[in-house]
């Protein structure tokens, strides 16, 4: 995990729009060579993102702007990328990162456009940008700007690893062109109900109708096909999907880049890592969305009521259903009617496994002994079980009393 470090200045464009600069601590990632090729090199790298819209009301006392370093590195590795010509929704999340303790995956590396070659002229480069905990996650196109100096009599700095002229103060300077993005990279349904995986893209230059493309890729534990594949033609539009109830909205697309795929009434197989890819003229650029099932238990018990007649045990069993996925926890405790603490039961008490329904989801059953020792005919005697716990969720169960 790579920390987020943020600077960012305020100021407002002519229209009125208040934008941003936000500058973030990534790694430059480059093939290493050998025999096999899969060694990889990264170095450190900085973004400053220009003039990013925010829709916040962010006062600029509170945001440190960035300050190019005093005198240029032709080995430090700063891109300046002017990012108005491509809206990025939701990027003022970028800003609240650190303040809300949140890690920023952030990786560059070159990127070949299809149809033009390794040493073709604009030279590219690709940004993913990932927010843990949540908030967008997009991956940028950027595309390297001449330099000015290169024209004229002044002597540009050459950065030393990327072979490219730098601006004055020592960054190269870029503009976003392409982006494909998701306003929530992760998201958890219950089992049967529908979902929408968020997914779109902005390109500067609007391509052809014909020239446009959407594949929805779903994998998981080592499998993987294609859910949805979407393009444009001079014909119509021509769909495929591999899952009945999954859609997505062709004219949306076109009109608005929004990519986003509907899927209905999910089951328990639909768990996995989703893979919007959208190719668009030149690019073709994807964005990763997380899709988890959970589905809390119905929970019941063996008997509605405890009545002790004499000092033999009696058992009581919890029966816990269709819950999905397996990290749960089952809790027994006793709290007598005058006492404010509960006493753990939990200690000793039997647990089957989880058995897997024919929906996935699993069955798990946990029993108690309980002892009316009191010797009293007029004590109460109180057991109640809790906790089972799915995620954050917790379900409190069943109490009986004993006169």
């Amino acid at each position: 995990m790579l920390e987020i470090f943020i600077f960012a200045c305020l100021h407002a464009l002519a229209q009125g729009v208040q934008v941003a600069d936000v500058v973030l601590s990534c790694s430059f990632i480059e093939e290493g060579g050998g025999m096999t090729g899969a060694h990889f090199i990264r170095s450190p790298a900085t973004v400053v993102l220009r003039d990013l819209p925010m829709n916040s009301d962010l006062s600029p006392e509170t945001i440190t702007p960035y300050i190019p370093p005093v005198t240029p590195n032709a080995d430090d590795i700063i891109f300046e990328a002017t990012a108005s010509s491509v809206e990025i929704p939701e990027a003022e999340s970028l800003l609240h990162a650190d303040c809300n303790e949140q890690e920023v995956i952030c990786e560059l590396s070159r990127y070949i456009p299809r149809g033009t070659k390794p040493d073709s002229v604009p030279v590219y480069f690709i940004a993913s940008v990932q927010l843990e905990g949540g908030g967008v996650g997009f991956t940028l196109v950027l595309q390297a700007i001449a330099n000015e100096n290169a024209e004229s009599n002044t002597a540009s700095l050459i950065q030393s690893k990327l072979q490219l002229p730098l601006s004055q103060w020592g960054t190269l300077i870029t503009e976003a062109v392409f982006v494909v993005f998701s306003r929530t990279p992760s998201v958890a349904v219950p089992i049967g109900e529908n979902t929408v995986l968020d997914c779109g893209y902005r390109q500067r230059d609007i391509p052809t109708e014909q020239n446009l493309a959407l594949e929805w890729r779903w994998q998981y534990r080592g499998q993987g096909r294609t859910i949805l594949d979407m393009k444009e033609t001079e014909a119509g539009t021509l769909v495929e999907v591999d899952r009945d109830g999954v859609s997505a909205n062709s004219t949306l697309l076109v009109r608005d880049g929004n990519a986003s795929l509907t899927m209905n009434k999910l089951k328990v197989s639909d768990e996995g890592t989703y893979i919007c890819t959208i190719n668009s003229g030149p690019f073709q650029t994807q964005q990763i969305v997380q899709l988890n099932i959970i589905q809390p238990p119905r929970v019941f018990f063996s008997e509605n009521k405890i009545t002790f007649q004499d000092e033999s045990p009696r058992r009581l069993s919890c029966h816990c259903l269709h819950y999905y996925p397996l990290d749960v926890k089952v809790e027994w405790f006793s709290q007598l009617p005058s006492e404010t603490e509960s006493i753990s039961l939990t200690e000793g008490v039997s647990s089957s496994s989880h058995r897997q329904h024919s929906d996935g989801t699993s069955i798990h059953q946990s029993g108690g002994i309980l002892l009316d020792d009191s010797g009293d005919a007029d004590f109460v005697n109180t057991v109640f079980i809790s906790s089972f716990k799915i995620g954050s969720e917790e379900l409190n169960g069943w109490h009986g009393d004993s006169p």
